[in-house]
């Protein structure tokens, strides 16, 4: 009798030991870089942390830092999901240069399309085929990519002849490498840094997409816009959504879903939507302010085109001295953007 009652008293203990760990709360710390108004952090992050947050029944919470606020700076957020600084991180995959060598055959020029939710999602199937292994020390949610970069200067680009000289700021090597083939005179820094420089006067223009001007106030430091003619943007930024293995895997199963079920290619839309959205609206300022918006016509955007054509000549050069097939991959990237274009 008293071997029944012991055996009853355990099992009672077990199932009040289960029941507390599926009840368990979650907190997870999500860091990035850029202020909490700006497109991505606004419209992206937040409302996918809670939806996770709703799907969970509230037992993960998702704790969101901005604009660095847990230290360090933006080229250091992918190894702070890594090593567990932070939970989460969202970045510029192009802040780490030589790293992501693979992934970042969409950044070059003309190669993508005019909606960043295509070119996302074409990312995300691109990275599942051909680049894996370069987020293999993260769990990756999700990748995607900004819409059609344009070039910002104080003095209008109506040109390549324009163009030259110019302090532009650019946010990748590919992009930076751009830069020089088309005459300008690049200048490195991750986009937080613009705000001050155009107004310092270090930078004579940047290239962002429309997005990202808004929180920048560009529309204000520059009264000119350049974009180009066609079906293709001059050049797209790649960026990733990883969070940290140990955070991930000491989930429980139902958690884990919940995240999964948060992930990969409608994970990837769900940002590039929130870019095409912003696009509108950073346009929108500039048109309201009265600013010059050039669109270069079909013969001079095609000038660009085969000057900046070089970039990807050099890219397939510089990683086939990693042994990397870079002509395979400009393909696989290509036909990946082609299944999703609109």
């Amino acid at each position: 009798m008293l071997s029944l009652k012991k055996t009853a008293f355990c099992l009672t203990l077990s199932l009040l030991a289960s029941g507390a760990a599926l009840a368990q709360e979650v907190t997870l710390r999500l860091h990035q870089f850029l202020p909490p108004q700006a497109t991505i952090p606004a419209k992206a992050i937040a409302p996918w942390a809670k939806k996770i947050e709703t799907e969970s029944n509230g037992r993960i919470k998702i704790e969101l830092y901005s604009s660095m606020q847990l230290g360090g700076t933006p080229p250091q957020l992918f190894d702070q999901a890594r090593d567990g600084i932070a939970d989460i991180t969202w970045t510029v995959l192009g802040y780490t240069p030589g790293r992501f060598n693979k992934t970042e055959v969409f950044e070059l020029p003309f190669i993508t399309g005019m909606s960043s939710e295509s070119s996302s999602k074409a990312l995300w199937d691109y990275v599942q085929a051909n680049a894996q292994d370069e987020f293999k020390d993260v769990h990756l949610l999700t990748v995607h990519t900004h819409g059609p970069g344009m070039i910002h200067t104080k003095a209008p680009v109506t040109g390549l002849e324009s163009l030259r000289g110019m302090k532009i700021r650019g946010g990748t090597r590919i992009v930076n490498n751009m830069l020089v083939k088309l005459g300008a005179t690049p200048v490195g820094m991750p986009v937080p840094a613009v705000t001050e420089a155009l107004s310092k006067g270090v930078l004579d223009g940047t290239t962002v997409p429309w997005e990202v001007t808004p929180a920048l106030k560009i529309a204000e430091l520059v009264k000119n816009h350049t974009s180009f003619a066609g079906n293709n943007g001059l050049y797209v930024t790649t960026f990733a959504l990883s969070m940290n293995k140990a955070a991930y895997n000491k989930l429980p199963a139902d958690l884990k879903k919940v995240i999964d079920n948060n992930s990969g290619l409608e994970t990837a839309a769900l940002f590039g939507r929130a870019m095409d959205e912003g696009d509108k609206t950073g346009r929108a300022i500039a048109e309201k302010a009265g600013n010059n918006i050039v669109v270069l016509d079909l013969a001079e955007t095609q000038r660009w085109r085969r000057t900046a054509a070089a970039v990807e000549t050099d890219w397939v050069n510089d990683v086939k001295a990693k042994g990397i097939d870079g002509a395979k991959l400009a393909a696989d990237a290509r036909a990946a953007i082609a299944k999703y274009a609109k």
